[in-house]
């Protein structure tokens, strides 16, 4: 058995996503046992044709196994105005010559908690779709798992999809209820932590001219995501699902955390999607959110900066 912790990471790329999975490939005290890949910032064809060219970038052989293609119950728009109709910037890149599995992401998700049970970190950074759907299929998931770190909600109700809602939440609530019923304790990094934990566009640029494929390709992928976050956010560019790698690699650089319970709004005309914390325990529930306040905004920076510049 290796030293190296096993990380499993479950995302639906998107440039953001790009930038977390390159840290994770980088960090050599964990090992990435798996991409369960998800619709979310755009479908599922797309988010899976990325993660196989990711790893062809990055040159690592991580397994990728494709999942739902869309929610649970109703549907949801995607952020293909973000990220690009193909959810990298439509650069038109030649595909990965790999294959994904045939298994599916719920499956392997739960194959895995076996294989490496009481050890694995589940890192989730899309919407929670697998992950509610391999709680149903096997409801002792959570005490196999050493650590599930969500990247979702907005914990005042500053949303980025809707006015109280988070996009990864708000994609698919229901599955979201069903993950933060289920398991006892969650690490959240929400998008209101994001905005505090900004990243100025002229060290972002210097770290994208490393000379390095990894560099390279994400230079190109995040171009209009980039120039679509500069015109509205100012001359910080934010990477919700960076943070939220960084709090899940490094969780040592967390410098404020709070425990509070947590509910998903599944109902509600204007608030469908909110994740409701209870910051004074009116309800009596027990805490099941660890939420990230603040963290060592110069150990984040090292971490992307190292990952980009990684060959």
């Amino acid at each position: 058995m290796t030293d190296r912790i096993p990380l499993l990471i479950d995302t639906d790329p998107g440039v953001d996503d790009a930038l977390a999975l390159l840290m994770a490939f980088n960090d050599p005290r964990h090992d990435v046992v798996g991409l369960t890949i998800a619709a979310g910032n755009v479908g599922l064809s797309h988010t899976v044709a990325n993660a196989l060219k990711l790893c062809e970038v990055a040159g690592v052989n991580v397994p990728v196994f494709p999942g739902c293609a869309a929610p649970l119950l109703h549907p949801a728009r995607d952020a293909a105005y973000v990220h690009g109709v193909d959810g990298f910037g439509d650069i038109g890149y030649d595909p990965a010559t790999r294959q994904p599995h045939v298994e599916h992401a719920a499956l392997a998700i739960l194959r895995l908690s076996h294989e490496h049970a009481g050890r694995l970190v589940l890192v989730a950074l899309g919407p929670l779709t697998n992950v509610a759907l391999a709680l149903k299929l096997d409801p002792t998931l959570p005490s196999r798992i050493a650590r599930c770190v969500v990247m979702g909600g907005a914990i005042t109700a500053h949303g980025n999809i809707t006015p109280a809602a988070e996009f990864n939440i708000a994609f698919d609530p229901e599955a979201a209820h069903i993950v933060f019923a289920a398991f006892e304790r969650i690490d959240l990094s929400d998008w209101e932590a994001t905005v505090e934990h900004g990243l100025l566009d002229v060290d972002v640029d210097r770290w994208l001219a490393s000379d390095s494929p990894r560099a390279r390709f994400y230079d190109a992928i995040s171009r209009k995501t980039r120039a679509w976050a500069g015109e509205r956010r100012g001359n910080r560019w934010h990477s919700a699902d960076g943070l939220a790698m960084a709090f899940a690699l490094a969780p040592e650089g967390a410098l404020q955390v709070e425990e509070r319970p947590l509910a998903v709004e599944t109902e509600g005309r204007h608030a469908r999607g909110a994740t409701l914390i209870d910051w004074r325990r009116e309800s009596g529930r027990p805490d099941n959110a660890r939420i990230l306040l603040r963290y060592d905004q110069a150990r984040f920076e090292a971490l992307v900066a190292a990952a980009l510049a990684a060959r």
